[in-house]
């Protein structure tokens, strides 16, 4: 099972070489075209994805060389392979269809939220080379799912972009919130979100939604003041 984390990782990291050239879902893969949309974090936040991927993959290599036979580690490797596995697929199916690649942002969320509340974290090695990793990368999956679920409300014409990217935010808080008390020392999870918050705030900062750039800015506060807490009381 070590091992197949590994080779799981490895092939995630790999998959943006799938799908060259992939920017995000293109405006005319929806109904009603989203150019433009305010859900959508600054492209300079996308690079944590580098982060993500170096870190997944040492959290990995040492999860094989020094925890093989370790109970703390075994139990989150199930639902962390699962998501990696379907992440592998995301981006060629994101050329194709909007839909089908929101549906599988959030399969790989669930997942990887499991694996996070599973993840190990008694040790300093293995808090940063087993919980950490997986709580960033759970944590940037939060934000992200939420963003293609606003972006469908938009695209499908459910609603106007604004009130749908308000909607998105709030529902991305919501979660965080909720895995961020169920985890309270994955201090990552909640830097991950705070990030993609950001990135909104930045996207908005001239000409965009002023509500949308409020409501992220607020929630990029409330979430860090959590994780203030949170190690506070660790």
């Amino acid at each position: 099972m070590p091992l197949l984390v590994l080779l799981a990782t490895i092939a995630f990291a790999l998959s943006p070489f799938l799908a060259p050239g992939f920017g995000g879902f293109e405006p005319n893969q929806f109904p009603i075209p989203q150019v433009d949309p305010p859900v959508q974090p600054a492209g300079y936040a996308f690079a944590i994805w580098g982060l993500i991927y170096g870190w997944l993959i040492v959290g990995a290599g040492y999860g094989l060389w020094q925890r093989r036979d370790d109970a703390d580690w075994a139990a989150m490797r199930v639902p962390l392979i699962v998501s990696l596995l379907v992440g592998t697929t995301w981006l060629p199916v994101a050329q194709a269809s909007a839909t089908w690649a929101t549906v599988l942002i959030w399969i790989m969320w669930a997942f990887a939220v499991w694996a996070l509340l599973r993840a190990p974290g008694h040790g300093r090695s293995d808090a940063w080379l087993g919980r950490a990793p997986v709580a960033l990368y759970a944590g940037w999956l939060t934000a992200a799912s939420c963003v293609s679920l606003g972006l469908m409300a938009a695209g499908f014409g459910g609603m106007d972009q604004q009130v749908a990217a308000l909607l998105a935010l709030v529902i991305a808080l919501g979660l965080a919130t909720l895995v961020a008390r169920q985890r309270p020392d994955a201090l990552g999870f909640l830097a991950a979100v705070i990030w993609a918050l950001i990135g909104v705030c930045v996207h908005n900062w001239q000409d965009g939604a002023m509500s949308v750039l409020i409501l992220a800015a607020i929630g990029a506060v409330a979430l860090a003041a959590l994780a203030a807490r949170n190690m506070q009381r660790r």
